[in-house]
C-alpha cells in the first residue's frame, strides 16, 4: 500500500516524497481513512510506530481542504496537547514537514523558556497549536489562547500524561473546548483510569491498535554481561574507555538510577547528562541538544523520558539497568540500527534482574550472547544462563580468577561489536 491509495492529497503527497516515506505503517494505514472520514478515533500505539504522522496527515488535509470556509484572522482550530517539550517539538516539525505545500500554519508552545515568541507567534494567527498542558492552561488564562474554534483535538501520550501528573491539566483543558469537534486519543497502554479518561473525550470512537514490537532487527548486535550489581559503574567505564564508542545512550529504570550514572561517569571526565522527569523541560532538550551535536557523549535517560527521542545514526545503547517490561528492551535497542544502519546494544544483568533477562529472551525469541571476559563476570558459582561455547567459559573462569587474584589490576577490555560502522 502507498499513501495515496489512503486518499491523501497531492501537496501532503508531494511533501511525503520529499521526506522519503512512500509506504504508510500500520497505525497509519488504520487511523488515516478514519480520521479523513472525520470519526474519531481511540489509538494504542506506542512511540516509533509512525503515529505523529498518522494524526498529523489527515489534520493538514482535513484543514487545508475547508481552508476557504474560514474567514478573517486565522483561529486555532486543531489543537494537540503532548506530555514533553521535546515530544512537542517533534510534532511541530512533522506539521512542518508534512504540510509545507499546504497553507495551514502551526506553532508550538511549552514551558521553561520566554513566552514572548510564542505569543507573538499567536497572536499572528495559526490554524494549528501544539501545545504541553502547563504553558497552554497559562496562556489561556492571561488571554492570548482561546480554544473556542478548535475542531479537531489530540491527546497524545495519554498513559504518560497520567505518569507525569498531568491528567488534572488535561480535565479542565477538556472543559475549554468545544462540545462538537473531532477527537483522537492515543496511549501506548490502557488501564482503567486511561479507558474512562479516553470514554469522557471521545465519541462513538473507532478503535485502532498496533500490536507491541516483539522483535528486534537483524542490523543490531545485542549481547548480556552478567555482572554484580555493586560492579556495574565500574563495568560501564571499562567499556567506554574504547573511544570508538563515540556516543552511546544509556538506559536506567529510575531517576535517581540515571543520576547516579551521570555522577560516576563524570568522576571518570566523561562527559555525560541525565533525562528524566524530574530535569525541567528546558535542562531536558539542552541534554538532547547536546548529545545529538557530539557536545556530550553520553546521554542517561529513562524509559518515560526517552520517548521520542530519536537520534540519526545512534550506534550505541547500553542497558545499564534491565526494563522489568519485555517489550520496552525491543524499543530501547530499537533507537539504533535504524534505517538498514549497524547498531550494538548491550545489557549488563545483575542476579535480581535474571527473571527480566528471561522475559526478554522469550519475548524476542532468541537468547542473547554473553559476554564473558570482561573484569567483573558475575561469581560462576552464582546460577546463571550457560555459556554459548566451552571456549566462552574457559574465558569467563579465567577472567574471574585473575579478578579475584588482582582485583586492583586495570583491564580494558573490547566488547563484541565494538567499533562497527553503519
Amino acid at each position: 500500500m502507498i499513501f495515496k491509495e489512503l486518499g491523501v492529497i497531492d501537496p501532503i503527497l508531494k511533501a511525503l516524497e520529499e521526506e522519503g516515506y512512500t509506504t504508510p505503517t500500520p497505525i497509519q494505514q488504520q487511523t488515516i481513512p478514519h480520521l479523513l472520514q472525520k470519526k474519531d478515533v481511540l489509538g494504542c500505539a506506542q512511540t516509533g510506530t509512525g503515529k505523529t504522522a498518522a494524526f498529523a496527515i489527515p489534520i493538514l488535509q482535513l484543514l487545508h481542504e475547508n481552508r476557504n470556509s474560514y474567514a478573517g484572522k486565522r483561529q486555532i482550530k486543531s489543537l494537540i496537547v503532548t506530555p514533553t517539550r521535546e515530544l512537542a517539538i517533534q510534532i511541530a516539525d512533522s506539521f512542518d514537514a508534512y504540510g509545507r505545500h499546504t497553507s495551514i500554519r502551526n506553532t508550538v508552545i511549552f514551558g521553561g523558556v520566554s513566552q514572548h515568541s510564542q505569543t507573538n507567534a499567536i497572536k499572528n494567527g495559526v490554524d494549528v497549536l501544539v501545545a504541553t498542558p502547563g504553558r497552554l492552561l497559562d496562556l489561556i488564562a492571561q488571554g492570548f489562547v482561546s480554544l473556542a474554534h478548535v475542531e479537531l483535538f489530540v491527546l497524545d501520550e495519554a498513559d504518560r500524561m497520567l505518569d507525569m501528573g498531568f491528567i488534572h491539566d488535561v480535565k479542565k483543558l477538556l472543559q475549554l473546548l468545544p462540545k462538537q469537534r473531532q477527537s483522537l486519543f492515543f496511549s501506548a497502554t490502557m488501564p482503567p483510569q486511561i479507558l474512562t479518561l479516553a470514554g469522557s473525550i471521545l465519541t462513538d470512537p473507532v478503535k485502532v491498535e498496533v500490536a507491541p514490537v516483539s522483535s528486534t532487527a537483524d542490523t543490531i548486535q545485542q549481547s548480556v554481561y552478567f555482572v554484580d550489581k555493586a560492579d556495574k559503574p565500574k563495568l560501564l567505564v571499562d567499556i567506554l574507555e574504547n573511544k570508538e564508542i563515540e556516543t552511546v545512550l544509556v538506559f536506567t529504570r529510575t531517576k535517581h538510577g540515571a543520576d547516579r550514572v551521570c555522577k560516576t561517569l563524570s568522576k571518570k571526565g566523561i562527559k555525560a547528562e541525565a533525562i528524566h522527569g524530574n530535569k525541567a523541560q528546558n535542562a531536558r532538550q539542552r541534554a538532547l541538544t547536546n548529545f545529538k551535536n557530539k557536545e556530550i557523549r553520553v546521554l542517561v535517560a529513562t524509559d518515560i523520558a526517552a520517548r521520542g527521542i530519536d537520534v540519526d545514526e545512534l550506534q550505541y545503547v547500553i542497558n545499564y539497568e534491565l526494563p522489568n517490561i519485555p517489550e520496552t528492551y525491543v524499543h530501547r535497542i530499537g533507537r539504533t540500527g535504524r534505517a538498514g544502519n549497524n547498531g550494538t546494544a548491550f545489557s549488563f544483568c545483575d542476579q535480581e534482574e535474571k527473571a527480566y533477562l528471561k522475559d526478554i529472551q522469550k519475548l524476542i525469541n532468541k537468547q542473547l550472547p554473553v559476554e564473558e571476559g570482561h573484569p567483573y563476570a558475575m561469581d560462576p558459582s552464582m546460577p546463571m544462563p550457560k555459556a554459548n561455547t566451552p571456549k566462552k567459559a574457559e574465558q569467563h573462569k579465567a577472567g574471574f580468577a585473575e579478578k579475584k587474584s588482582n582485583p586492583n589490576k586495570k583491564r580494558f577490555f573490547r566488547p563484541k561489536g565494538a567499533g562497527a560502522k553503519s
